[in-house]
């Protein structure tokens, strides 16, 4: 039974350890290319509104709902959301919106977990193609830390961030 208490002391220790020795900051980065100019992709991006029709957490929940504020557009512009487990409940503000180049946004979640992140979309001109840079990065506290010991969270979120950028795609080359 000692011996069992022991492993066990040193399996907690372990993992404390490798939890305490990850970065303080995450990033989660997608691109993709897109047949469009950056207009096009920038004015999906530029107004909440826009969002129902290729953000990937929209479709999780039917009824979500929404509450659009501030400015109708570009920096500004609030959203903020209630919705089941999946999507959650939180809100999101463009504090930076350069025409046709970048966005930048605050995106505070409250349910299931508290977190304050920022979201950056950067379009980079490439002839006839809009290259689109979606980011989300923000601090790493403990729990996250040890969490992302056993979950993969840039795979978790780059799939619905790859998911959303096929579903804008879809749309901006129509």
């Amino acid at each position: 039974m000692v011996t069992g208490l022991i492993i066990i002391a040193i399996i907690i220790l372990a993992v404390l350890a490798m939890a305490m020795a990850r970065p303080a900051e995450f990033s989660v980065v997608r691109s993709a290319d897109f047949a469009a100019s950056p207009e096009e992709v920038f004015n999906n991006l530029n107004d909440f509104k826009n969002w129902k029709a290729w953000s990937p957490w929209e479709a999780m929940d039917a009824n979500m709902q929404r509450n659009y504020s501030g400015t109708p557009a570009g920096k500004g512009a609030k959203y903020a959301w209630v919705g089941n487990k999946k999507v959650g409940e939180g809100n999101m503000e463009i504090t930076r919106s350069n025409p046709f180049t970048s966005i930048e946004l605050n995106l505070n979640f409250l349910k299931p977990f508290k977190a304050n992140n920022v979201t950056e979309f950067t379009l980079v001109p490439k002839g006839e193609v809009t290259k689109l840079i979606w980011e989300m990065r923000g601090a790493s506290p403990f729990m996250m830390k040890v969490m992302g010991i056993f979950m993969d969270f840039d795979k978790i979120v780059g799939k619905d961030f790859e998911q959303g950028l096929a579903n804008l795609k879809s749309i901006v080359e129509k």
